[in-house]
């Protein structure tokens, strides 16, 4: 980012998921920044202006810019925008913007509905409240703030968790079978790869194994075999030959055992039992 912001200005009065979510996003670009609301942007304001004043970050002016695929932007959308790439990246920010932002910059302009913006909305002091709408307004920021906080946490985990199961599976013996000793997003690397199998700890101990769908139909690129579908756990051993299976679900895309000997084993099975590596029927 170019500059950084110690204050900033939105409109007052009743408030939406747009100039919420946009001072939820501001407050995690610019710690410390100071958001004021009112309704005339002060001809010497120095600082940030959105949802007001017909500037770069306000949508109620007529050319208001709109995305190729005609959703037009609100505030919050505008904002991401300019900022979206530095925190997330890219390929990132735009599919943050597609999923999470076009929902609530739809309903700002369209009022289409949307079930996230309801929530916020609900947050507006009642006709007959003490609550004046800029102590609820606070409220409802903190929350934008902690889901905005809790998303992108999310997408920055599981970008770094493709390079720890990419090394994973180049550490592999045999790709077709992956071992993490942590579980972490694993599909969006994994299927891509010749890998079949993936195995993590389960929180209930032990080892849980899960087919890997292809990328193409989805579908599982081998499933276990149709004999241990649902069987209970304690003749599992007897009817898989994996003396610590006690799982194995009726999918057939998930078991359990106890031992990683016995993780591998149930794969090498698996593989042999299936004609070849196209999925399932």
């Amino acid at each position: 980012m170019d500059r950084s912001y110690s204050k900033a200005m939105t409109h007052g009065g009743k408030f939406h998921a747009d100039d919420v979510f946009s001072s939820a996003l501001l407050y995690i670009l610019f710690p410390g920044i100071e958001i004021t609301r009112g309704y005339v942007v002060p001809a010497d304001f120095d600082g940030i202006v959105f949802d007001i004043g017909g500037g770069m970050f306000d949508h109620h002016q007529n050319d208001i810019p709109v995305r190729e695929n005609g959703v037009p932007y609100a505030a919050f959308g505008l904002l991401w925008r300019e900022y979206g790439n530095a925190l997330l990246g890219e390929d990132a920010a735009k599919k943050f913007d597609e999923s999470f932002i076009q929902p609530l910059d739809l309903d700002d302009n369209t009022g289409c509905g949307c079930q996230l913006a309801s929530v916020i909305s609900s947050f507006n002091p009642n006709w007959d409240s003490a609550d004046t709408f800029d102590q609820c307004f606070e409220r409802a920021v903190e929350m934008a703030k902690e889901i905005l906080a809790n998303q992108f946490d999310t997408i920055l985990s599981k970008q770094r968790a493709v390079e720890y199961v990419q090394n994973a599976y180049n550490n592999a013996e045999d790709k077709r079978i992956v071992f993490l000793p942590k579980f972490a997003p694993w599909k969006e690397f994994l299927s891509e790869t010749e890998a079949m199998f993936v195995i993590f700890p389960s929180l209930r101990g032990g080892f849980n194994v899960q087919v890997i769908p292809s990328p193409e139909t989805k579908e599982a690129k081998c499933l276990f075999p149709a004999a241990w579908a649902g069987e209970p756990s304690w003749d599992l051993p007897r009817i898989s030959g994996v003396p610590s299976m006690s799982f194995c679900h009726n999918g057939r895309f998930l078991i359990t055992v106890s031992k990683l000997d016995d993780a591998y084993l149930a794969c090498q099975i698996a593989m042999r039992s299936s004609l070849h590596r196209t999925p399932a029927v």
